[in-house]
């Protein structure tokens, strides 16, 4: 896991320019870092390394292949390469005479022997790079399949810029940073800027799966369009296994799912793994602990409060499979001490509250570890959003009924506020609780008056219904996820509501939120993370799968349960699904309060001239009352405010 920056154009003293961009990643590489730079050309390439597979000079970047013709610079792991060299060792041309073990040096001399497209093919990893090729000069940067590295680009002027955060574009001297509105209203909406769109004006993220290229013929300011090596809609069109069984399917799953854990624990430094106790960590970490020599490491993190604690749960997990566990649990200072930090970390606005507690886990396993296996992916992939089962039951329910009677119903509910409905929850039975049950409710009310099952999946992942009428001279753009997912539903197996909306979750929320999260959380403090879960071939098995392998009886994650049972205990893993969160409601009505009060300052808001200060006073008003939640509506108008006082 590494950082990455570069530019090609004007730029003079290019070392020193590249230097500085690198500089500013130092936190993505603290071991060391270089720069390589094409004076006749104008192109710099510029590398900080976070040391993690063969840790001698030899692994050093940028890199030149040994023919002399490219460089590369690569940001994260590429798990098969061994594999690469066994190929490219049998050509019957000489083998390569290699220098030394690390992954970067085998995606390099691949690409030289197959090129760019072929060598991605056959790739397991995840790693965003920049590659020079100096004898055709043409410059290609390149994404793996399911988005889990970044690499933002785009022109400033007659400067194109590229890197893996976008603070180190804006260490270059040609950087004029403009504030995109229109992705300032989708950020509003989502909590995050969704791709290929960034918070500036004209830089993009490069897209999962893809890789562009740039050659003297392209223009000034064009942005070449990408090529696909690898699409997520394709899946669907490789159509559902007919040859398996429950019990097969479970066979497989856990054959595939060993084979993706143990390609991910190859490492030259010390290994760990994030572990709440839910399905998707506890499946990780119990193979891990399966095919070790010795006690795996593994973290959690805790809360005084009961409804955001899993540390209890990841204790009883953790205890039953041997590993040498950690945990810490955080009191309101400690989670709001990483606040300040936020904009620095995420350098776009970020709206994910859950943030906090990752940034926690990230840094208390970084005393201990240098890599941590995550169970990111479970839920996409093995339908555990309560928003699939959930979004089906309740289109069924409020299909059939009028209008006027949908009006009444959510009127209803939000005369309630939640805190009184989480009390009335309490009284359920436990297999019915639901945690934050006056939020879910009162999204309930707010989706109510849906058209279709589509409108009813946007509404469900939206913070904001009308941030158009919140950003001042904003409108929201088209994005990339929005486009698959239609195409995808343009599929015959795209008309069931269920699998587009896991197929949209997969395709956005995943890679813009979750994965966007927690690279930058553990990133801030040198700690690389690995997503087995999105081994790809694991992605292509489960998108072969029948939709009641996920799902079955109302639960998700069905089939994945199954492997997890032959390794720990039923009765550890079975209660209701919880976030990974933090109070934030409390919060901003107790701690924070001050902090967001002078945010939100009218007056502040009315000169900055980005926001509509009437309409956020009355959310923050009604949210301080306790008449509704607000928490993540305000929470993104807070995340703005602060990256605006860091960056503008």
């Amino acid at each position: 896991m590494c950082g990455l920056a570069g530019f090609w154009g004007r730029g003079e003293p290019a070392g020193a320019i590249a230097t500085a961009m690198a500089s500013s990643l130092v936190h993505r590489g603290p071991d060391n870092g270089g720069i390589w730079c094409d004076a006749a050309a104008g192109l710099a390439l510029a590398h900080r390394r976070l040391s993690i597979i063969d840790l001698s000079a030899a692994g050093a970047q940028p890199m030149i292949s040994a023919c002399g013709r490219y460089v590369l610079v690569l940001n994260g792991e590429i798990y098969n390469h061994a594999d690469l060299r066994d190929e490219m060792n049998l050509r019957p041309q000489a083998a390569v005479a290699w220098r030394g073990h690390a992954d970067t040096e085998s995606l390099l001399e691949a690409i030289a022997c197959w090129g760019v497209e072929a060598t991605l093919r056959r790739c397991v990893g995840m790693f965003a790079f920049a590659l020079w090729d100096r004898r055709q000069r043409r410059l290609t940067l390149g994404r793996d399949r399911l988005g889990e590295k970044p690499l933002y680009y785009g022109w400033q002027g007659d400067v194109f810029l590229f890197g893996s955060e976008l603070k180190a574009l804006a260490a270059h001297p040609a950087w004029r940073g403009e504030v995109d509105r229109d992705a300032l209203a989708l950020f509003m909406r989502y909590g995050y800027v969704p791709q290929p769109w960034s918070i500036w004006l004209g830089m993009r993220k490069l897209l999962p799966g893809s890789y562009l290229t740039l050659s003297t013929e392209v223009s000034v300011g064009v942005l070449p369009a990408p090529t696909y090596y690898w699409r997520a809609r394709d899946l669907a069109n490789a159509g559902l296994r007919t040859d398996l069984d429950d019990q097969s399917a479970a066979e497989e799953l856990d054959g595939r799912l060993r084979r993706a854990v143990a390609g991910q624990m190859v490492a030259d430094v010390p290994l760990g793994a994030f572990l709440s106790g839910g399905v998707d960590s506890s499946t990780i970490v119990a193979l891990m602990q399966q095919q070790s020599r010795r006690l795996v490491r593994s973290f959690s993190i805790g809360f005084a409060e009961s409804d955001y604690d899993e540390a209890v749960h990841a204790k009883a997990v953790a205890a039953h499979l041997g590993t040498d566990h950690t945990e810490l649990y955080v009191s309101p200072a400690d989670a709001l001490a990483v606040v300040p930090g936020l904009p620095e970390m995420f350098d776009e606005p970020f709206g994910d509250s859950s943030q906090i507690p990752t940034r926690l886990v990230a840094a208390m396993a970084r005393r201990e570890v240098t890599v941590s296996l995550s169970g990111d992916g479970g839920d996409e992939l093995f339908g555990g959003y309560n928003r699939y089962s959930w979004g089906r039951a309740i289109w069924r329910w409020i299909e059939p009924l009028p209008g006027s009677l949908r009006e009444l119903a959510g009127c209803g509910i939000v005369a309630i506020p939640p805190g009184a409905w989480d009390r009335l929850g309490r009284c359920l039975p436990y297999r019915l609780r639901q945690p934050a049950l006056g939020d879910r409710l009162h999204k309930l009310a707010d989706i109510i008056d849906v058209a279709n099952t589509d409108e009813l999946y946007r509404r469900l992942t939206s913070q904001n219904r009308d941030p158009g009428s919140l950003v001042l001279g904003a409108s929201e753009p088209a994005i990339w996820a929005d486009e698959e997912a239609a195409a995808f539903a343009a599929d015959a197996r795209g008309s069931d509501f269920t699998e587009r909306m896991m197929f949209h979750d997969l395709v956005g929320y995943m890679s813009d939120d979750i994965l966007t999260k927690v690279d930058r959380a553990a990133m801030a403090c040198s700690l690389e993370t690995r997503v087995p879960l999105l081994d790809h071939r694991l992605v292509e098995f489960a998108w072969s799968l029948p939709l009641h392998m996920k799902i079955r009886d109302g639960q998700g994650k069905w089939l994945l349960r199954q492997v997890l049972y032959r390794y720990v205990p039923r009765q550890l893993i079975e209660r209701p699904k919880q976030g990974f969160g933090i109070p934030l409601d409390s919060w901003l009505r107790g701690p924070l309060r001050d902090w967001a009060e002078a945010l939100l300052d009218e007056s502040r808001l009315r000169e900055e001239g980005f926001l509509d200060a009437r309409q956020v006073r009355r959310k923050w008003a009604e949210h301080l009352s306790g008449r509704r939640n607000w928490q993540h509506w305000l929470w993104n108008v807070l995340m703005f405010q602060a990256w605006r006082e860091r960056w503008l």
